[in-house]
């Protein structure tokens, strides 16, 4: 009996550390964001406080890793001034980019792919709000001056070629002055050597670019070029995610697997170089975007992850393929891909299948559970597919996650079902053995045999929920699916907390709270639902155990207010069936529901 207290204390301790964890950390952080974000809106930049653009540092090339002994130069991201978003695009020429998913438009200089908007997907769940902004040039600032350039670009490095393309080249675009999935455009340069570059870049209907580059040697001698990609930003996450998502510099390289090294980690390494590989793709992800790119399949690259302080700080990742040897009058060619968007997982299963990019689902942070937390969302997705709302689907799926448990669960509530009934002989036995814990023990075990009662049988229905609770908490925090994802009434965004509370009447009284106090209808549903569960149970003899048992309906309440709402809605869902199946055990084994009991009493008085 006291291993089962213990066991239930320890996985309610395990609980509360996740909850205080998203209660005390992050949703304060979250909140810290939200009014970041509503000050900045309200902010307009002064125009003369717009610096003169200076010259990016792609020239002074920093030495990177030195694959197979020869020298590897990837070029630095620029140091320069800083401009407004927009101010910064329109400083160079550029391609439009327009298709169903993305708007924007090419750099020209440097041929960057550095202004993406996100068409499908806006800041908030109204769709009149501004659509996500994913890419934006080096030294591009928001509205409160924070720099906010993110960019892909791909280019050469290499000795006695000329003037190779990087992050100065000024490209001259040919044919169509749009990129659309029906028109890749072509953008050429031809150095003082008379090598000619030729990239043509083409995107598919949703966030893949394919850029291929033919490099013909027009010159007297053969040339030899690398090529490189890289993917830069000048900022993270401005309200980092909780520890239950991986954000950073992540990659995939061939035998090795996954290799991860978040904004923190990469901030104390400097560099980290995974090992030389021909397959694999590389990139900077966040909790719902990211930028990817995916070399040549088949060709030798070394991939470096990159963090540098000077100048304004950036983080990279970058590679450098082997190199493409060019006879006089021949050509070469090499063709690299870019994935810019959302981590939508049906669309990454697409591309791992269809382009053959090796593990590409692992972009999005499933954990250490996946085996639990990818069929979780499997399921739910599914049941959306035939339900239309994300929301129904967690109560579907609860439905049947306690219909595959149910020998389990049934055989649990039956045990604690005798386990009530035979309370008054434990409390009995406590009082003639107060003074002799041995025997109390011993007493209680042998009325647990004569009864056949195992007090451990209680712990599995808590101890199930517990990796069904981490990974429906997963799948609601990373999934983009479950983003602005709408239940009924006022819950608008399974993904975010209850926006109600009881502290100003549920939106009746015309005042802000404090987030503390943030206590929707959900939060109170479960509390309820968990404290008439808790009152099924056997009450726990010793005094303060019985008192956490008590309060902790009140505590989870509170904690769970913060926590996204699809999770609160599945936890009181799965208490009320936990509390219909333990009720019919519980009479079917002749034990009085007390506190059904009373309710009809105080009913009657009333």
């Amino acid at each position: 009996m006291e291993n089962n207290r213990n066991f239930l204390s320890a996985m309610a301790l395990s609980i509360a550390v996740l909850v205080g964890w998203q209660f005390l950390v992050v949703s304060p952080r979250t909140e810290a964001q939200r009014q970041a974000q509503v000050a900045a809106q309200g902010t307009q930049q002064p125009q003369g406080s717009l610096q003169t653009p200076q010259t990016p540092a792609g020239t002074p090339q920093e030495n990177a890793a030195i694959p197979a002994g020869r020298e590897s130069v990837i070029p630095a991201p620029g140091v320069g001034g800083t401009l407004a978003r927009e101010a910064a695009i329109g400083r160079d020429p550029r391609v439009p980019i327009d298709t169903p998913t993305v708007s924007g438009s090419i750099n020209l200089k440097g041929g960057r792919l550095d202004d993406l908007r996100l068409k499908k997907y806006h800041e908030t769940v109204d769709d009149s709000s501004p659509t996500i902004v994913l890419l934006s040039p080096y030294d591009a600032t928001d509205a409160a001056n924070n720099p906010v350039g993110y960019f892909a670009e791909f280019g050469y490095s290499g000795q006695n070629a000329g003037t190779l393309p990087d992050s100065n080249t000024l490209w001259q675009v040919s044919g169509n002055g749009t990129l659309t999935p029906e028109a890749p455009v072509t953008l050429t340069y031809t150095n003082e050597r008379g090598v000619t570059f030729t990239r043509t870049i083409s995107i598919d209907s949703d966030y893949m670019f394919e850029v291929r580059d033919e490099v013909r040697n027009g010159g007297e001698a053969a040339v030899s070029v690398q090529p490189y990609g890289l993917v830069t930003r000048f900022s993270k996450p401005a309200v980092a995610s909780a520890w239950v998502v991986f954000e950073g510099l992540l990659g995939v390289f061939g035998d090795e697997g996954l290799q991860e090294a978040t904004y923190h980690s990469i901030e104390g390494d400097g560099t980290v170089t995974p090992a030389k590989t021909t397959t694999g793709w590389l990139g900077i992800a966040d909790k719902y975007w990211a930028a990817a790119l995916v070399p040549e399949n088949g060709r030798g690259f070394q991939p470096t992850f990159r963090y540098s302080a000077a100048g304004r700080p950036f983080y990279q990742t970058n590679f450098q393929a082997d190199p493409l040897t060019v006879a006089p009058g021949a050509a070469a060619s090499v063709s690299q891909r870019v994935f810019a968007g959302p981590k939508v997982v049906e669309l990454l299963n697409h591309y791992e299948k269809d382009l053959s990019i090796p593990r590409f689902t692992q972009l999005i942070d499933w954990g250490w559970f996946f085996f639990i937390t990818r069929p979780m969302f499997t399921a739910i997705d599914w049941l959306f597919k035939f339900t239309g709302n994300f929301g129904a689907a967690i109560l579907l799926v609860t439905v049947a996650l306690k219909l595959v448990f149910f020998p389990l669960a049934n055989k649990s509530y039956k045990s604690m079902a005798k386990m009530k009934d035979v309370q008054p002989k434990i409390m009995e036995m406590r009082e003639r053995f107060a003074d002799d814990r041995m025997k109390q023990q011993q007493a209680m075990m042998e009325l647990y045999k004569q009864e056949k009662i195992n007090p451990a049988a209680g712990c599995w229905p808590m101890l199930v929920q517990i990796p069904v609770f981490f990974a429906l908490y997963k799948v609601l925090y990373v999934t983009i699916e479950m983003r602005h994802a709408p239940f009924f009434g006022w819950i608008q965004d399974l993904a975010a907390p209850d926006p109600t509370s009881l502290f100003n009447l549920f939106g009746l009284l015309p005042y802000s709270l404090p987030h503390a106090l943030m206590v929707g209808v959900w939060p109170i549903i479960m509390g309820i639902t968990m404290f008439i569960q808790m009152r099924l149970n056997p009450t726990p003899p010793d005094p303060t155990q019985k008192m956490i048992f008590t309060w902790m309906p009140l505590v989870f309440t509170f904690m769970l207010a913060a926590f996204p709402a699809g999770l609160v809605i599945y936890w009181a869902w799965n208490n009320t069936l936990s509390i219909i199946q333990q009720s019919i055990i519980m009479k079917r084994n002749g034990v009085k529901i007390e506190i059904f009991d009373s309710f009809r009493r105080s009913k009657k008085e009333a």
